[in-house]
C-alpha cells in the first residue's frame, strides 16, 4: 500500500441558518407566530453585505430558505444569491417544500431545484447533489424532505437517495466530503430523537445514514431546522447546526476548515449576530422577549411529555422561571442551575446545559477550534 499525501485544504466559508425569507406581501400574521419573519430580508441583506467584504470561498444555507415555500420568496432569494461574489449552496428545508404538489402561491417539491440552478443543483432536477469545492474536497447536499401516501411531509432520507450517496462516497473515496442536510443527524438536545418536541427536528432514519458514513471521509455535517446554536460531536462526526435568522439570537457563522498533507483536520468558527434592523433598533432584546412571551405553551408540552410526564397543573408554578430557557438554549453554550426545583425536574432541565462527554461545562457552540477525525488514505477507507 502506497502512502500519498492528502490534499492540503484551507477553506473559509459562512453559514446562514433558516433565513425564512418573507417578502412583505407574503407574511402571515398569525397571533401564535413564533418567528419574526418581518426581519428576514433586512437581516439577510445586512449579513450579505458583511460577508461580501470577506474573502469567502463559499456560503452554505442548510434549508428553510423561505417562510413557507412561496414562489415569490424563492424567486427573490435566488436572484439575490446570484448577485454575490462567492458561490452559494443550498438544500431544501421543510418550509421550502411544504407540499408535494405546487399551486399558484407555493412550489411543489419537484420544483425546488429549478429555482436554485447553480447553487449546487444542475439540470437533473434531483434534490440532492455532489459538488466540487476544491481539489480533494466535495460538498454533498441531501434532501431530507419526503411525503407519505397521505402526502404528509416527513423528515426522511429515501432509499434511492441513500444508495446514490453510497455510490458517490465510494467513487470519491480519496476525497474529503462535507455533508449538508436540513434535518439534524446527531442529537443536539437531551432525548431529542425520542421526545415529541425534539424528534420532529431529527432525520427519522438518521442511524441508517450514519451507518453509511465514515468520519475519516465525512467528518463534518452541516444542518439547520432546530433554530439553535449548537455543535454536536459523536463517534468522530462533528455536526454544526446554526440558529435561525428570524429568531433569537439571529446568528450566522464564519468558519475555517483546514486539512494538512498528513491528514490532520480542524474546524474553527466564530458566531456573529444581527443586532438591529430598521424598525427593530434593539432586535436582540425584543426578540429574546418575543421568544419568552411565546414560551408557555412550548414549556408545558416539554414537561408534560416523557421522560417527566408532569401534569399541566403541576407545571404551572415553574413556567415563570422558565420563560427564557429556550432563548438561552438557542443562544448556544447554556449553563443552567435550578436549585429551587424538585430533583427530577432540576436534573432534567440542567441536562440542557452545554456539557462535554465527562459532564463538564463546555463552550463550543459559538466560537471554537475543534480537531476533527483525521483523514485515512483511500485504500484504507475501503478495507
Amino acid at each position: 500500500m502506497s502512502i500519498a499525501e492528502f490534499h492540503p485544504v484551507n477553506l473559509r466559508f459562512a453559514i446562514i441558518g433558516d433565513p425564512h425569507v418573507g417578502l412583505p406581501h407574503t407574511i402571515s400574521h398569525h397571533p401564535q407566530r413564533f418567528h419574526l419573519i418581518e426581519v428576514s430580508i433586512p437581516a439577510l441583506e445586512q449579513i450579505l453585505q458583511d460577508l461580501t467584504d470577506l474573502a469567502l470561498d463559499f456560503l452554505l444555507l442548510p434549508g428553510d430558505l423561505t417562510q413557507h415555500g412561496e414562489r415569490d420568496n424563492h424567486q427573490w432569494l435566488a436572484q439575490r444569491l446570484a448577485q454575490l461574489p462567492f458561490p452559494t449552496y443550498v438544500v431544501p428545508g421543510n418550509h421550502d417544500v411544504p407540499n408535494l404538489h405546487g399551486d399558484e402561491v407555493r412550489i411543489g417539491i419537484d420544483e425546488f431545484s429549478r429555482y436554485y440552478q447553480g447553487f449546487g443543483y444542475d439540470r437533473s432536477h434531483r434534490l440532492y447533489y455532489n459538488h466540487f469545492l476544491a481539489p480533494g474536497v466535495r460538498l454533498i447536499g441531501l434532501n431530507s424532505n419526503t411525503f407519505d401516501r397521505e402526502e404528509k411531509q416527513l423528515g426522511y432520507l429515501e432509499t434511492e437517495q441513500i444508495q446514490w450517496l453510497v455510490t458517490e462516497l465510494d467513487r470519491y473515496g480519496d476525497e474529503l466530503v462535507i455533508l449538508m442536510i436540513h434535518h439534524n443527524v446527531l442529537e443536539h438536545l437531551p432525548h431529542q430523537s425520542s421526545h415529541p418536541l425534539g424528534q420532529r427536528y431529527m432525520l427519522s432514519n438518521a442511524p441508517a445514514l450514519l451507518e453509511k458514513l465514515n468520519p475519516a471521509q465525512v467528518p463534518l455535517i452541516i444542518t439547520g431546522h432546530l433554530h439553535v446554536q449548537d455543535v454536536a460531536l459523536l463517534k468522530g462526526f462533528c455536526e454544526v447546526t446554526t440558529g435561525s435568522l428570524v429568531s433569537y439570537p439571529h446568528p450566522y457563522r464564519i468558519c475555517q476548515f483546514c486539512q494538512t498533507t498528513t491528514g490532520e483536520r480542524s474546524l474553527s468558527f466564530e458566531s456573529h449576530r444581527v443586532e438591529a434592523v430598521p424598525d427593530w433598533p434593539n432586535l436582540q432584546q425584543r426578540s429574546r422577549d418575543w421568544m419568552a412571551g411565546h414560551s408557555e405553551r412550548f414549556m408545558t408540552r416539554l414537561l408534560t411529555h416523557p421522560p417527566l410526564c408532569l401534569s399541566e397543573a403541576s407545571v404551572k408554578p415553574f413556567l415563570a422561571s422558565l420563560r427564557y430557557l429556550w432563548a438561552d438554549i438557542a443562544d448556544g453554550d447554556p449553563q443552567f442551575k435550578f436549585p429551587q426545583f424538585p430533583q427530577p425536574l432540576r436534573n432534567y432541565l440542567e441536562g440542557f446545559s452545554a456539557l462535554d462527554s465527562q459532564g463538564n461545562p463546555t463552550t463550543i457552540d459559538n466560537q471554537a477550534t475543534l480537531q476533527l477525525f483525521p483523514g485515512i488514505q483511500g485504500s484504507q477507507l475501503k478495507t
